[in-house]
């Protein structure tokens, strides 16, 4: 489980909104924090053994619910020794690396701007007053000064970061400096917001839910779909990690969806529906889990220990993947043996039917080529669409 550091007792705010510049206007929603993007640490970044000494690392991350307060989390959830972040700050995103004029805020820790995560923790900054639009990029800028060991990272992001090796950049605005780019977030892991959201959903899950395949830059991952349908009254949250199974941990895949469930949905923002999309790579990956029972038990766990936090769960059915590279009818078997399960049991407070949704009606063990990515196991941007518009919003 997660060790969180919240810092936060030099930052007691009053309730109101602000500009950009921070002054108060007094139309800030009283409502409390809500997650608006996350991306779930899955691994630590390969031959890092001295971590990014010296680096400046600007994520471009996409907010789902809008806000005037922000606050971010920091992940060491890989690490082997004690990271310190030297700098950190939030921006809205102009274009690229350069951020909106005025809107730079340098974040702080229990009011220091200097933090040390020990390994395996993760660090909740103070709040921060900055008008955080819904549907809009962001800019979380971390500085690490000295050697930290393993760096913590997301390897899936569908979406171009930027760094430099060169030293402290962290508050400059233009981003001239932030020459390289990178595929994958490092060390961020969420952002709330405060402001008229009224609570999150959180979707956990694999590649699926990940996005794989995904037009890059685009945003068009399902729970990015169904953010756009909610228009910010609900924070979406985006906990899947390509290759996550829920019985085995992997390389680069994460802990599996039982060990993760607390740090990754049960700790985020007001926490109020969880949507659960997660087995498939139990049955396709070796080891092949045939025995439907261990995956159900897994179901009910998540479903049991979620339910006690009071959330509501839903659950997603699992996906077509005839014509996928390693597809046998035993596989397939144990598909439909889970998904009977999901559809039947009455666990949960709602069933999304996935399976449904994106199946060939011609051919309902597959899926329709329009949603195929081409691999026949992970959607392209209309599947994602699909799966969006598949899930009642009375559910959430």
């Amino acid at each position: 489980m997660r060790r969180i550091l919240t810092l936060s007792t030099a930052a007691v705010l009053t309730l109101g909104a602000v500009t950009a510049s921070g002054s108060a206007e007094g139309d800030l929603a009283a409502h409390g924090w809500v997650g608006t993007w996350a991306a779930s640490p899955a691994a630590a970044v390969a031959n890092t053994p001295q971590g990014y000494p010296n680096y400046s690392i600007r994520n471009v991350v996409h907010t789902s619910a809008g806000g005037n307060q922000a606050r971010v989390r920091l992940s060491n959830t890989f690490g082997t020794a004690p990271l310190t972040f030297g700098h950190v700050t939030l921006a809205v995103a102009a274009d690229g690396p350069r951020a909106a004029g005025g809107t730079m805020r340098t974040l702080t820790f229990g009011g220091q701007s200097t933090v040390v995560v020990p390994p395996g923790g993760e660090v909740l900054s103070d709040p921060a007053w900055l008008r955080v639009p819904a549907d809009a990029d962001l800019l979380v800028t971390t500085y690490v000064p000295t050697p930290s060991g393993p760096v913590t990272y997301h390897p899936l992001a569908q979406q171009t970061s930027f760094f430099t090796r060169a030293g402290d950049f962290a508050t400059e605005e233009s981003g001239s400096s932030f020459t390289e780019r990178t595929s994958v977030w490092h060390y961020v892991s969420e952002v709330d917001v405060r402001g008229p959201a009224h609570g999150t959903v959180v979707t956990l899950g694999d590649s699926i839910t990940d996005g794989a395949l995904s037009t890059p830059g685009a945003n068009h991952r399902w729970p990015d779909r169904l953010s756009d349908r909610l228009h910010g009254r609900l924070g979406v949250l985006n906990s899947g990690i390509s290759g996550n199974r829920l019985l085995l941990d992997g390389a680069t895949a994460g802990r599996n969806a039982l060990a993760r469930l607390a740090d990754d949905v049960l700790t985020s923002g007001d926490v109020r529906t969880l949507i659960v999309l997660e087995g498939i790579n139990d049955i396709q990956q070796n080891p092949h889990q045939t025995d439907p029972a261990m995956i159900v038990s897994a179901l009910r766990q998540i479903v049991a220990q979620a339910k006690a936090q009071g959330i509501r769960v839903i659950g997603g059915t699992l996906t077509p993947f005839k014509g996928w590279k390693i597809y046998d009818p035993t596989l397939e078997k144990t598909r439909q043996s889970v998904n009977t399960f999901i559809r039947t049991s009455g666990i949960y407070d709602g069933v999304v039917d996935f399976d449904a949704a994106i199946r060939d009606p011609a051919d309902p063990l597959a899926m329709l080529p329009a949603y195929d990515s081409g691999d026949h196991l992970h959607p392209n941007d209309a599947g994602y669409q699909r799966m969006a518009d598949a899930v009642p919003l009375t559910l959430l």
